[in-house]
C-alpha cells in the first residue's frame, strides 16, 4: 500500500473521529498523474448530495501539460465510490454541527487508488496546545530512551 498524497495540515487541526476507505472516480491522465505526485488535498473536502459523495477543491496537475485536454480542470469535482451504508453513515455525520469530512491520505491499493476519508471536529486553541506538548513529550522520551541504549 503506497501512500502516493497526503493531507498533513489537516491532522494538526482537526480530531479524527471515524475514518472510512473510498474509491475515486478518475480518468486514466489523472491516475498517471497522482502516481507522479502531481496532486493536491489542501483545501479538499466531501460533500454529500443526493445519496452520492463528491471530492471537492481537490487539484491534480497535468501529468503531461502539452497532452492534457483542452477542457480539463484541475480542481474539478469528483465522485467518490461507497456504499449506500458507508454514504448514508457520512451525511448523519455532516448535517452535526462542527462536523466535516475531509479527506486525509489517497494511496494505492491492489492497483486502484483509495481515499481514505475521515469525519473531523475541528480542534480548539488550547487543544491545539494540548496536543503539541504531548507530541513534544514523546519526542524527549524517545531521545532519552535512545541515549540510554
Amino acid at each position: 500500500m503506497a501512500q502516493l498524497i497526503q493531507n498533513k495540515k489537516v491532522l494538526r487541526d482537526v480530531e479524527v473521529l471515524e475514518h472510512v476507505e473510498a474509491g475515486i472516480e478518475l480518468k486514466g491522465y489523472e491516475v498517471k498523474s497522482i502516481r507522479a505526485g502531481n496532486g493536491s488535498l489542501d483545501g479538499a473536502y466531501i460533500v454529500v448530495r443526493a445519496g452520492e459523495a463528491f471530492l471537492v477543491k481537490m487539484h491534480i496537475g497535468p501529468y503531461q501539460p502539452k497532452n492534457q485536454p483542452e477542457n480539463y480542470d484541475p480542481e474539478k469535482t469528483r465522485k467518490l465510490l461507497l456504499s449506500k451504508k458507508q454514504i448514508q453513515e457520512l451525511a448523519d455525520g455532516e448535517k452535526q454541527k462542527g462536523l466535516t469530512i475531509v479527506p486525509l491520505s489517497m494511496y494505492n491499493k491492489k492497483g486502484f487508488i483509495k481515499v481514505d476519508c475521515a469525519l473531523v471536529r475541528g480542534k480548539k486553541k488550547g487543544d491545539k496546545r494540548e496536543s503539541l506538548k504531548k507530541k513534544e513529550a514523546q519526542k524527549d522520551m524517545r531521545r532519552t530512551l535512545k541515549r540510554e541504549y
